[in-house]
């Protein structure tokens, strides 16, 4: 949970300062893009401290109405960047939570060809957003791999670009690269300091990477860091689910489920996935009620009818 959102300087001084001078607008879009799967999807939560991710988009608004922002898209395209940067972070969103791609999606055809138009059209784009750009393209035509390689590229120079980061961390699960999982957050992790914006949610991404190339006992280490950095980081508790079941610590793993469930209850999707852990672990020892019961209660409502 955040206490002190980002204002004007303090983006200025991340790297990236955003178009507004209204310090109200820059704390709220702070606000909006830490919490909400769709604003680089690092929080997968509602802060109802801020009045959840609809609020404080409507608030940075109110604070500023000249705040770029596409109104008709503005969960998706609003971004500190440019607006080339919001068409890459919706279609690359499309892409890594649709599995769909150019030669299947005539939408998302139009959409792709659209933002690559921007990116070689737009004046004053960076060398970093061109490589955005152009890793998105890579990714809708099927070119996974290559995608990587370009935001590792963006990586080398932008150690604290989070989209980058977390493109390809979630690029490299998909196509099973574990180690390259692993060792893009591991060479950049070293790099953060405590004081980043977003700091902890890079614990969980690095401990994952840890466990899935079986190095249970420092991904536990890293995922128990990133919780007690921040209690409501769905990624670490997933981490950290994973460890336990490799494990067989099915007793601990009961534990740590119920003991967590009110930090990890309202992060969307993840929840659910985190449940279907639990649930996991119930199966292991043999209450397949209990199995069932979550099932019902937080898996089959996330089901397409």
């Amino acid at each position: 949970m955040h206490t002190h959102w980002r204002d004007c300087k303090a983006w200025k001084d991340y790297g990236t300062p955003v178009n507004t001078t209204s310090n109200e607008a820059a704390k709220m879009f702070d606000a909006s893009l830490t919490q909400d799967f769709i604003f680089i999807y690092v929080g997968w939560y509602d802060d109802m401290s801020v009045g959840g991710i609809e609020k404080s988009l409507e608030n940075t608004l109110k604070a500023d109405p000249d705040f770029d922002c596409e109104p008709l898209l503005v969960v998706a395209l609003h971004n500190p960047f440019s607006l080339v940067m919001g068409h890459v972070i919706k279609n690359g969103l499309d892409l890594l939570g649709t599995g769909t791609n150019v030669r299947l999606n005539a939408d998302l055809a139009t959409d792709i060809a659209t933002m690559v138009k921007m990116g070689t059209s737009q004046q004053g784009l960076s060398n970093r957003e061109k490589k955005h750009v152009n890793a998105v393209k890579l990714w809708s035509e099927g070119n996974m791999a290559l995608a990587c390689d370009e935001w590792e590229n963006i990586l080398m120079d932008n150690p604290y670009d989070i989209l980058a980061l977390k493109f390809a961390h979630d690029t490299y699960f998909y196509l099973g690269f574990s180690r390259p999982m692993r060792d893009s957050l591991g060479r950049v992790f070293p790099q953060w300091k405590e004081d980043k914006p977003l700091y902890g949610y890079l614990h969980g991404m690095y401990s994952f990477g840890l466990e899935e190339t079986n190095l249970y006992e420092q991904a536990e280490k890293i995922a128990s860091k990133g919780l007690e950095l921040n209690p409501r980081d769905a990624w670490s508790t997933h981490s950290m689910a994973h460890v336990l079941e490799m494990m067989g610590r099915q007793d601990e793993g009961m534990k740590f489920m119920s003991g967590t469930e009110k930090d990890w209850q309202t992060c969307g999707m993840l929840s659910c996935h985190n449940y279907w852990h639990w649930a996991l672990i119930l199966i292991e020892k043999g209450d397949f009620s209990g199995a069932l019961g979550i099932y019902d209660n937080h898996n089959l409502p996330y089901t397409p009818s």
